[in-house]
């Protein structure tokens, strides 16, 4: 995450959370499939599933937070019966935060883990007496960026460490020894003598004695059980039995459904609306004008004007939702289309644009180059889709609010929810629930403000849904570019010049206080490779202009910038003679730390990237014979303080089809917590790298989004989807993220796997047909 970017969304500090998932009693989606499944006479299996447990989920209500003899702090909880409760701060958006924080807090409390269940902490601010008068009350809340982990991992070892450290002092006490003549393991404190006591018994000692102000010893790393091991997700049963509670299981008492019609184009305006027709279906109750924000100005709230319907059912709404008449007064973009971007890219890099790194005399490395490369590498407006579309349930009231929705960012939600109500940020609850799929969509809380203008508004719970088109044609859109490369080389082939010549769509277009000579730098990272590896290099951005919003998607633009670095530095290689491979390896050189000014710094260092790659490429078996038609591709790249690696092995037809044999990733993330959960974290990355090349573009025709559903913006079958090997490299050095890592190598490590196998350079994604229409 830039520090635009954590400025941003990390701005407000906020939050409380209290039950999870209220109920109103009625028939919850999975319930009402499963019923129906029944009835069908097929897959009997369902009625092995429980009943949606809204019940449970309320249980799982953090008992951290409530008052108990046996609560070690803001974070503990020990019953008497041994079952250990950690609490988890950061929302669980499939990254693995849920098993991967406590993991770090159990390990310095020397807990058995096999007694440990996670609670999701709630959002929690404290009152301080200095400027800006709130502060965290339990660290950093929020998932983006891959900075969950890294964020966490001194303050909640310490926080395991001085638990520890009270349920010890409480074993000395009733032992009447010295503390240091004892050990814990496993959710006990033993004596020399070999006496134990389990924690449970010492729980509600330990919680009546005074926290520790100050650091306590940690564990040495050569001691620990459980970091760096191999851990399943804890409420994996849950999540595959269907009992998991998401957002869009979340109820209120009394909550209106809402569904909304919002102007296709981007920035136009609601002339007129007819809802006659509409207020007759049965179970419509009221139906609304939506503001949207105006032209040119930030979105800071919702994404645009509409027409809401609210109902008792969904089915209503939907119905209602048809029912409308509706005059739009079309807005500046209306000619928008994929084909008018592409042509103002191309006309935009014939000139000069802003100069966002300029080391040496590229210009004068040029003309003395003995050999001069360029290619010009697209990639498209592409969307987030996540499996769960967006939620939310709020009821505004006159002096509190309440809110329960799947959230990267519950303190933006919060923030908003004080611009739009009035309500002081201490009397707005807001409710983290589990999360089904982020990737950066969920950073921006647009759903949670409609949510909050249309209870405001009606005075009522309301309870807001997206379908899957909505959130196709409305979302934040990873940037549309055309990147321009050109490389010079002496005539030892060696690089001498690099510049990387953008022109594309600001991810900062609209973003609060925000000025226009600082768009670029959503889009460039001064710092990023090739830079300082080479004498003379340039960094150049054009701002094309487009009404399509545009937001983070996962990695931001490393998944751009890779896929264009990574295949034209094996496009020189091979257009120079030169094995990719090794021509990577020389540009690195020796290991060596280098500035990096970035998210994930403040050092890059040559050799990690170097190891990744050299390991990947021996893995898949680099350098070997290969029969026709087949070939081996691969890519590195350094993001958000991880470094990895692909490489892929693909067959190609004479038809132009291809298939991936093998796929390989290696990463080093510095400490791994738990393997299990990077492996995934990997898999989860490389196949949504491989998805998005393969077959995916947000198409625009007379200013509005072409795809809809999943038939026109078609995610990776499973019969595309290879096996990922992952390895990860030891390290003691202090954990990175992992959520992103999986992503920026994926799309070139394949195409330059196409190219090794057909001859055939993907310069454009999605890959699509290209290998088709090359014959």
């Amino acid at each position: 995450m830039s520090g635009p970017d954590r400025e941003y969304w990390h701005a407000s500090l906020d939050d409380f959370v209290a039950p999870l998932m209220p109920t109103d009693g009625t028939t919850s989606r999975r319930e009402f499939m499963r019923l129906s499944l029944t009835a069908s006479g097929g897959l009997l299996f369902a009625a092995s599933i429980a009943p949606r447990l809204l019940g449970a989920a309320t249980a799982d209500a953090s008992p951290v937070e409530t008052e108990s003899e046996s609560a070690i702090g803001l974070f503990i909880q020990i019953d008497p019966d041994g079952m250990t409760h950690i609490g988890a701060r950061c929302p669980e958006i499939g990254q693995g935060v849920y098993t991967a924080l406590p993991m770090i807090i159990a390990e310095e409390l020397d807990a058995d883990w096999s007694k440990v269940r996670a609670v999701q902490l709630p959002l929690g601010i404290k009152k301080i007496p200095e400027a800006p008068g709130v502060s965290w009350k339990y660290g950093p809340q929020g998932a983006g960026g891959s900075t969950s982990v890294p964020e966490a991992w001194s303050d909640l070892r310490q926080i395991g460490a001085r638990a520890r450290h009270l349920l010890v002092t409480a074993a000395a006490r009733q032992w009447q020894t010295d503390a240091s003549a004892l050990r814990t393991e496993a959710g006990e404190v033993i004596r020399a003598d070999g006496r134990r006591l389990s924690y449970a018994e010492l729980a509600p000692a330990a919680a009546q004695m005074a926290w520790p102000v100050v650091d306590v010893p940690l564990k040495s790393a050569k001691d620990y059980r459980l970091l760096g091991s191999r851990q399943r997700q804890l409420g994996l049963e849950d999540i595959v039995t269907g009992r998991a509670g998401y957002g869009i299981d979340a109820r209120m008492p009394g909550a209106w459904v809402a569904v909304v019609a919002r102007y296709p184009h981007f920035d136009g305006e609601l002339m007129s609306f007819d809802a006659s027709a509409a207020l007759k279906i049965p179970g419509v109750r009221q139906v609304l004008a939506l503001p949207g924000p105006k032209f040119g100005e930030p979105i800071s709230a919702n994404l645009a004007p509409g027409v809401a319907v609210l109902a008792d059912d969904t089915w209503s709404a939907l119905k209602g939702r048809e029912a409308l008449k509706i005059e739009w007064k079309p807005g500046p973009w209306g000619s928008e289309s994929t084909a008018a971007l592409d042509q103002q890219c191309g006309e935009l890099l014939k000139g000069k644009g802003i100069r966002c790194r300029e080391d040496g005399d590229f210009d004068g490395a040029r003309q003395s180059a003995a050999k001069v490369i360029e290619a010009v590498y697209r990639v498209p407006y592409v969307s987030h889709c996540p499996l769960e579309p967006q939620n939310a349930c709020v009821h505004v009231e006159s002096d509190r609010v309440r809110i329960i929705a799947p959230m990267q960012m519950p303190s933006g939600a919060s923030r908003l929810a004080q611009q739009i109500t009035g309500v002081d940020r201490f009397d707005i609850d807001v409710q983290m629930t589990r999360v089904g799929g982020g990737f950066g969509r969920r950073l921006s809380n647009d759903f949670v403000a409609e949510a909050l203008i249309l209870s405001k508004l009606s005075g009522k719970p309301i309870r807001l849904l997206w379908t899957r088109e909505d959130d196709l044609r409305h979302d934040f859109y990873r940037p549309f570019g055309h990147h321009h490369l050109i490389a010079t080389l002496d005539d030892q082939h060696r690089l001498s010049g690099w510049a990387h010549r953008l022109a594309s769509a600001s991810k900062y277009y609209r973003r609060p206080d925000m000025p226009d000579d600082q768009l670029w730098t959503s889009e460039l990272y001064p710092d990023d490779f090739p830079a300082q590896l080479l004498p003379n290099l340039r960094l150049e951005w054009f701002a094309v202009k487009s009404g399509m919003t545009r937001g983070s998607w996962r990695a931001p633009a490393h998944t751009a910038n890779a896929f264009a670095v990574q295949s034209f530095l094996d496009e020189v290689a091979h257009a120079t003679g030169q094995d990719p491979l090794a021509f990577r390896l020389k540009l690195l050189g020796p290991p060596r730390q280098l500035a990096y000014s970035g998210h994930g710094g403040p050092i890059f260092e040559t050799g990690r990237l170097s190891e990744v790659l050299r390991r990947a490429a021996q893995r898949v078996g680099w350098g070997r014979r290969l029969q026709p038609g087949r070939g081996i591709g691969l890519a590195a790249h350094f993001t958000f303080g991880g470094y990895a690696a692909h490489a892929m092995e693909v067959s190609v037809a004479t038809d132009g089809s291809y298939r991936i044999e093998r796929c390989v990733c290696v990463v080093d993330v510095g400490r791994p917590i738990n393997r299990l959960g990077i492996e995934a974290q990997m898999m989860g990355g490389t196949i949504d790298g491989i998805s998005t090349a393969r077959n995916l573009e947000i198409h625009i025709d007379k200013g509005q989004v072409v795809e809809g559903n999943f038939d026109s913006y078609p995610l990776l079958r499973m019969t595309d989807a290879p096996d990922v090997e992952v390895e990860i490299i030891d390290s003691e050095r202090e954990p990175s993220g992992a959520g992103e890592m999986g992503i920026p190598t994926a799309a070139p490590a394949l195409t330059n796997a196409l190219f090794a196998a057909s001859g055939r350079r993907i310069r454009s994604l999605p890959i699509g047909k290209q290998l088709v229409a090359a014959g």
